[in-house]
């Protein structure tokens, strides 16, 4: 696999491998927030499914899998302030394909990107901490800033991820309010509180991130094709205190301009993600650059505008 390419976007800087106060690693949310000042908020999705692949000329296995990968890290990992492989993608070629998502997230930070692993765990004691030390320890096999998981065998089943997280300066991005139709019959489902189970994920991610400067460690998913969705579920995204993944923007239907609807005055935290909307330009990588940046202006106007 190449090295990833070291040319910038107007915003430059690294803000991978900090060292905080007292020689503990620095938060994985006040990294993320100067990744995003310095490199603009995007997240990037690394998504090789098949149609992608063919679409760049690729095979539909490992060596196309390496091939579609070298070419986003060389376009984009000295860009983007954010990217998220896709672990089923890699998963599903075996060892073979791991053994590229290994590569991908290391050579990933060290061009200066954060990797935020979308692999959405969800599981309860031991089990959990294991997939914490494989994802997040940077002692593991992956050693990824981020990853994301699934809150729905409670909240308190995350405990052990979300500590070898602090641990190690990482974060954690945690469904809430998901873009999927099906997601709705369970995240807007009320709780014995009396709250929808998406405001309560929202207030534990609250409690988790308390005090913390310029935001917690523990981030939220929230779809942008949602529209009033998040008042409708009564969720508390301010007072969440969270970095805020916003998926759903071109193929899903989103466009920049509906963040301002679904985040109001959250929208600062806010890190659209995309994936297709800017892969499809490839296989080229001046296309990609293009993409990104024409997709990076759209969002930044939106947010900040």
């Amino acid at each position: 696999m190449s090295t990833a390419g070291t040319g910038n976007s107007t915003r430059t800087g690294d803000s991978t491998g900090a060292t905080g106060t007292g020689g503990r690693p620095e938060p994985f949310g006040a990294r993320l927030a100067k990744a995003m000042a310095a490199r603009g908020p995007l997240c990037v999705g690394i998504d090789p499914h098949d149609e992608l692949l063919r679409g760049w000329g690729l095979p539909v296995d490992v060596e196309g899998l390496a091939r579609f990968a070298d070419t986003v890290l060389d376009a984009l990992a000295g860009r983007a302030a954010v990217l998220k492989p896709q672990s089923a993608f890699f998963e599903r070629h075996g060892s073979a394909g791991i053994a590229v998502l290994e590569r991908v997230v290391a050579q990933a930070r060290a061009a200066g990107a954060l990797v935020l692993l979308d692999a959405k765990r969800g599981d309860i004691g031991s089990t959990m901490r294991a997939y914490a030390q494989a994802y997040l320890d940077p002692a593991g096999p992956m050693g990824a800033d981020a990853i994301t998981a699934s809150p729905y065998l409670g909240f308190g089943s995350l405990s052990p991820l979300l500590d070898v997280a602090a641990e190690h300066g990482a974060g954690v991005f945690v469904l809430a309010l998901t873009s999927n139709p099906e997601g709705r019959t369970l995240q807007h489902a009320l709780t014995s509180h009396g709250r929808s189970v998406a405001a309560e994920m929202a207030a534990a991610a609250g409690e988790a991130n308390r005090g913390a400067r310029p935001m917690g460690s523990v981030g939220l998913v929230v779809g942008a094709t949602l529209g009033q969705a998040v008042r409708e579920a009564g969720v508390d995204l301010v007072g969440a205190n969270a970095p805020l993944l916003a998926p759903g923007i071109g193929a899903q239907g989103a466009s920049p301009s509906d963040l301002l609807e679904v985040f109001g005055p959250a929208r600062p935290r806010v890190l659209p993600s995309v994936s297709r909307e800017v892969l499809a330009a490839g296989p080229g990588t001046a296309g990609l650059v293009s993409a990104f940046e024409r997709t990076l202006a759209a969002c930044d106007a939106a947010l900040n505008g």
